[in-house]
């Protein structure tokens, strides 16, 4: 399904009936990354799968996407449906897009998931490598996505996941220049939204992975502390709907079933 929004074409699915449940993917993804949990999500609750700006088929909407703007089309599909209420789960960049949904709209969640994501802002460090980046996606596009997406993974896992990592790449190509480098440029600006999950009543979740390549773990568990998110860890990578898939789908079935 598709909906028209400020000149483009935003890129969703609807499924189910029951608790409405969106999913966010991450950078270089896009919803169907999630096709493999739909099935079960869906037995007992309306499950929403949406395109980030610049992903999957949704458009661009310039040349820098901040996580505000990818939060306005999220909260644009859902009044479209006319969703009041919902639990986000949000994978990387889709965390960090629900974290700006949820500081504008604290009303409209029951419960928030960030898996493999963080509510800190880019270190000086981290935000040097995204104009790196930048510039490594625009030299060479096929080859920034393959390696980008390979470092996603907890290095022994890529060879038990190889042909998975394939089809990952092969989705991954099909993100345009211009939504690559906008959602760098907007990921790279973000604010740090840790008084979310400090403030907000509603039920807060962060899955953890022990070797994620691209957050520390440390970094992580201490923003956990104090503020109520339960934590689920997994032993693995960034990439835990693959990495740890049986696991990461009872654990959010779970969390949305306490909600």
């Amino acid at each position: 399904m598709t909906l028209p929004y400020k000149g483009i074409q935003i890129n969703y699915t609807d499924t189910g009936k029951g608790h409405p449940v969106v999913l966010l993917h991450g950078f270089l993804e896009n919803l169907t990354m999630w096709d493999a949990f739909i099935p079960e999500l869906s037995k007992n609750n309306r499950v929403i799968c949406i395109a980030l700006l610049g992903h999957g088929k949704t458009g661009c909407l310039g040349y820098v996407h901040t996580m505000e703007l990818m939060a306005e089309a999220v909260e644009a599909v859902l009044n479209h449906l006319k969703i009041a209420q919902s639990t986000i789960i949000g994978h990387s960049m889709g965390g960090y897009v629900a974290l700006a949904f949820a500081e504008k709209n604290p009303e409209a969640l029951k419960g928030l998931c960030l898996m493999n994501s963080t509510a800190l802002a880019d270190t000086e460090e981290k935000k040097q490598n995204r104009d790196r980046a930048i510039v490594a996606v625009k030299q060479n596009y096929k080859t920034f996505i393959r390696i980008a997406v390979n470092n996603l993974f907890r290095p022994k896992n890529r060879i038990a996941f190889s042909e998975k990592i394939k089809d990952i790449i092969n989705e991954a190509l099909q993100t345009p220049l211009q939504g690559i480098v906008a959602a760098l440029e907007g990921m790279k600006i973000r604010e740090d939204r840790q008084h979310v999950l400090q403030s907000s009543n509603f039920n807060k979740m962060m899955i953890i992975s022990k070797k994620d390549p691209v957050l520390d773990y440390e970094t992580l568990i201490n923003q956990t502390k104090n503020n109520n998110v339960k934590v689920v860890e997994f032993p693995d990578g960034h990439m835990s709907h693959i990495e740890n898939e049986s696991d990461f789908l009872s654990t959010i079935v779970h969390f949305i079933e306490n909600i």
